[in-house]
């Protein structure tokens, strides 16, 4: 087991989810380094988002195998109960209901890649489907600092069938 992947894993559903924030587009292995800094940027501005649910949190979004260019990318964002007033620069994301298998990774943000081959081995050996065609989820805690992405806490959701 790699250095900063809690064991615990489970299905969980999850109702639609509203986002207000960035769409990060880049070359792949730029992610690493794209991601922290429109992190960085929505928490500098979430106070600007109207209707922010859950403390602020930031949910990270994205398909594994888009059918279309404007699923390309990865939305960084927060949680909303309605769209209103959408600040300048940012842009919303409504994600569909949908059930995901789900594990927590706390640790430097170069290492999910690992806590995903964790989370893909465990649902391969329980029986379950990916939904590469759907969106994934990454439930970031409150208290992380995307200015400094050597450790992070969050939760990491893979869409099943």
């Amino acid at each position: 087991m790699k250095e900063g992947i809690i064991t615990s894993k489970g299905i969980k559903d999850i109702g639609e989810v509203k986002i207000v924030g960035y769409r990060v587009v880049c070359e792949g292995e730029k992610y690493i380094k794209e991601i922290p800094k429109a992190a960085q940027l929505l928490k500098e501005r979430t106070k600007e988002i109207n209707h922010v649910m859950n403390s602020g949190k930031q949910i990270g979004a994205f398909v594994v195998e888009e059918s279309t260019p404007e699923e390309d990318g990865y939305w960084i964002g927060a949680q909303v109960s309605k769209y209103e007033d959408i600040p300048q620069g940012m842009t919303t994301l409504t994600i569909p209901p949908q059930t995901y298998a789900a594990i927590l990774h706390s640790g430097p943000n170069r290492e999910i890649k690992a806590g995903y081959e964790d989370l893909h081995r465990w649902i391969e050996k329980e029986g379950y489907t990916r939904s590469n065609h759907t969106w994934n989820l990454e439930i970031y805690h409150k208290h992380n600092k995307p200015e400094d992405p050597s450790h992070v806490l969050v939760e990491l959701n893979d869409s099943i069938l």
